[in-house]
């Protein structure tokens, strides 16, 4: 169940209000000043705040505006319990971040109402935050999937370049020599080389052609997951 913390310096409304809650099944918890209840705020991370305007040490505006500084309280709903109905008032607490007021004396059901309406609010925005949140951690570990395939095809590229170096290294040594060969044995020799070295750059396209084609996102996610490939 959800935790609330009143803040109210009348005993008889705190008790009140505080009795009415508990009924309902909440954790209450209660500070009888503006002071005592930011720190209970910052320590207790309740769930709701009900708060009283004209309090010592520390009014509701005061109350209010030091827990929306703070990142750990900024967030809490916040409802106002006041005598006063001044539409200047009003206007003043909402500027500051209050998501309600209740307007002294006010009965049961408004209480009821009041505090069910805003956790149900925060309850809706909460969730919504944990999906955005589900989605872009989705959205981020589907970039990540898709850089890691980039990099293994670059990868892949790079060693292939790397692998058919070599055959064209011999077939261009191989044509050197024959130009400057004068014997028949020799030229014989070197068109050998020459056929053999062509007949591996042909088979290494080929391969390279029919990996290319195996190498979808799916496929090379596969051969990641069993270490087929590096």
């Amino acid at each position: 169940m959800a935790k609330i913390l009143v803040i109210e310096d009348e005993k008889g409304v705190q008790d009140n209000v505080v009795d009415i809650l508990q009924l309902e099944g909440f954790t209450v918890t209660f500070a009888d000043n503006g002071l005592l209840g930011v720190l209970m705020a910052r320590a207790e991370q309740p769930d709701l705040i009900i708060c009283d305007i004209m309090m010592p040490e520390l009014d509701g505006y005061g109350v209010l505006d030091q827990l929306r500084q703070n990142p750990e309280t900024a967030t809490i709903p916040f409802i106002f319990l006041t005598a006063k109905a001044d539409t200047v008032d009003l206007r003043q607490g909402m500027e500051l971040g209050a998501d309600d007021y209740l307007t002294k004396p006010f009965t049961p059901q408004e209480l009821r109402k009041a505090v069910a309406v805003r956790l149900e609010k925060q309850a809706a925005m909460m969730e919504k935050y944990q999906q955005e949140r589900e989605r872009a951690l989705t959205y981020q570990r589907q970039a990540q999937e898709r850089q890691n395939i980039i990099d293994t095809q670059e990868d892949f590229l790079r060693k292939m370049i790397m692998d058919l170096r070599d055959p064209l290294s011999n077939i261009n040594i191989a044509i050197q020599l024959l130009a400057s060969s004068q014997e028949e044995s020799a030229r014989q020799r070197y068109l050998k080389v020459l056929r053999e070295e062509c007949s591996k750059e042909i088979m290494m396209l080929n391969q390279m052609a029919q990996l290319q084609d195996l190498m979808s996102p799916q496929n090379l996610k596969l051969l990641n997951q069993f270490k087929l490939i590096q």
